[in-house]
C-alpha cells in the first residue's frame, strides 16, 4: 500500500517502526522515515506557501535539520507525525514572523498529502553533509543551536527549555557555530587544494 493510500493511523504505525529502528542505528530505516516525512511536510507547506516554492524548500530543509538535531527529544509515547508537525509549524510561524504574516495554523499534518502527490526530494547530498557536520558537535552545542537558530527560541526560552543558563546557551551557540564554520572552511580548502593539484 502506497503512502497516499494510508490512513493517518497506518502512516503513523509505519513511520514509528522506521523511526524507532533509525533511533537504534538503522540508517536505511532512518532515511526511509525521513523520506516519508518529506512527502508529508512538502505537501503541508505547499498548501500554505504554494505561491512561494523557494520558501517551501527552504522550510523543508530547516525542518529536516531540526528533526535530525532534535530526534533525541522525541518520546516514544508521542506520535512521530505530531512531533514533526510541531516542529514544522514552528518553522512556518518563524517564516511568517519574518515576513509579517500572522495566519492561523490549524490543519494537522495527518491530513497532508491528501492529493497523494509529492514533488521529488531535493537537496539530498547537501542535507546529508550538513547533518553529518552537526553530528560532530557535542550534544549540548547541537541542542543550543537547534533551539535558538533552528526553532527560533530566544536565549531565555532556550535556557528554560534546556535547563542551562542564558550565558551558557550563548557560549554553546557561539562555540558550535564557530566549530561548524571552521569545519566547512577546512573542507572547502581541502577541496580547493585537491582541485588545484
Amino acid at each position: 500500500m502506497g503512502d497516499n493510500a494510508d490512513t493517518p493511523a497506518d502512516f503513523e504505525a509505519r513511520l514509528k517502526v522506521l523511526w524507532l529502528r533509525g533511533r537504534d542505528g538503522d540508517e536505511q530505516a532512518y532515511a526511509q522515515a525521513l523520506r516519508l516525512l518529506v512527502a508529508r511536510l512538502r505537501s503541508w507547506y505547499m498548501r500554505r506557501l504554494g505561491d512561494r516554492p523557494d520558501d517551501v524548500e527552504d522550510l523543508l530543509q530547516e525542518t529536516l535539520l531540526a528533526l535530525h538535531l532534535q530526534r533525541g527529544t522525541w518520546l516514544a509515547e508521542v506520535p512521530v507525525t505530531a512531533w514533526a508537525h510541531a516542529i514544522a509549524r514552528h518553522k512556518l510561524v518563524d517564516l511568517w514572523r519574518r515576513h509579517g504574516r500572522t495566519d492561523a495554523l490549524h490543519e494537522p499534518l495527518e491530513a497532508a498529502d491528501a492529493a497523494g502527490h509529492a514533488a521529488p526530494e531535493s537537496g539530498g547530498p547537501a542535507r546529508r553533509d550538513l547533518l553529518k557536520l552537526m553530528d560532530t558537535l557535542p550534544h549540548k552545542q547541537q541542542r543550543a543551536i537547534a533551539l535558538t537558530k533552528l526553532q527560533g527560541l530566544s536565549v531565555a526560552e532556550a535556557a528554560a527549555e534546556s535547563g542551562d543558563s542564558e550565558a551558557n546557551i550563548k557560549v554553546l551557540v557561539h562555540r558550535g557555530l564557530k566549530r561548524l564554520s571552521d569545519m566547512v572552511r577546512q573542507e572547502r580548502d581541502a577541496a580547493t587544494g585537491a582541485a588545484g593539484k
